[in-house]
């Protein structure tokens, strides 16, 4: 097959593949942030501690990751045609990949989140912010920079799950390589596409690393963020005012 020939294929195999990806990472993380901060505060000594949920949610999320993804993609045949009309292209993929993505994020949020130094949970806690004032001003912001790690493997992740959803019809990169590559030995059109996905997989990564170490050179744990900085400016109003009462 000359380049002529492979340029047109390529082109909707990779739109196909960041259709597929985009979509899922972005429900992934809005559906596997919560999830994985509700695994922290739900736990034994969380703010919201209550061992049943906390052990629904951590059983739930066992069962997602535990399945591997070309099973995912069976089981989920039935919801996928009631979804999208169909269990064949680009926008079915987008399902399996979704529901394979968001317990694996939420694990990775639950890592991250653990993380953060509990003492600047105290001091807010000291100064009357209530739950949802320390996830949104503590817990996340001083997460950001794993949270951003987090979100670039599981970006990673999801490329390698597109590539198996081609195996049965799910289009992108992999359907490209096994039609083209693996069924008609077109063995030059099989190694472009794994050069396109190690160059892709290559910049996101250092794309994310990137901008982890940015977040953490602006105030990570390697020093104070504003956040904290203003928090600790903060303390000794607090305690003057407790020495007043």
């Amino acid at each position: 097959m000359t380049w002529s020939q492979m340029q047109p294929l390529l082109e909707q195999a990779c739109t196909e593949t960041l259709i597929m990806v985009g979509w899922s990472t972005l429900i992934a993380v809005v559906g596997g942030l919560p999830l994985g901060i509700l695994l922290v505060l739900t736990d034994k000594g969380g703010l919201l501690q209550n061992t049943l949920v906390n052990k629904v949610i951590g059983q739930i999320v066992n069962i997602g990751r535990s399945l591997p993804f070309i099973i995912l993609m069976v089981a989920l045949m039935n919801f996928t045609r009631w979804v999208t009309g169909t269990t064949i292209g680009s926008e079915a993929a987008i399902v399996p990949l979704a529901i394979g993505g968001i317990p694996f994020f939420a694990r990775l949020v639950e890592t991250a989140v653990r993380e953060v130094d509990h003492g600047l949970v105290e001091a807010v806690q000291a100064m009357g912010g209530n739950t949802w004032t320390i996830v949104r001003k503590v817990l996340v912001p001083e997460a950001l920079p794993s949270l951003i790690a987090s979100t670039t493997t599981t970006i990673i992740a999801l490329i390698g799950y597109s590539a198996m959803a081609g195996t049965v019809g799910g289009g992108g990169l992999g359907d490209l390589a096994v039609r083209y590559g693996y069924q008609r030995f077109d063995t030059g059109l099989m190694w472009i596409t794994v050069a396109i996905l190690a160059v892709v997989i290559s910049l996101i990564q250092f794309a994310g690393d990137y901008a982890a170490r940015a977040l953490h050179r602006r105030g990570g744990r390697s020093g104070a963020s504003p956040r904290l900085r203003l928090l600790k400016a903060k303390e000794p109003a607090a305690a003057d005012i407790s020495k007043v009462a």
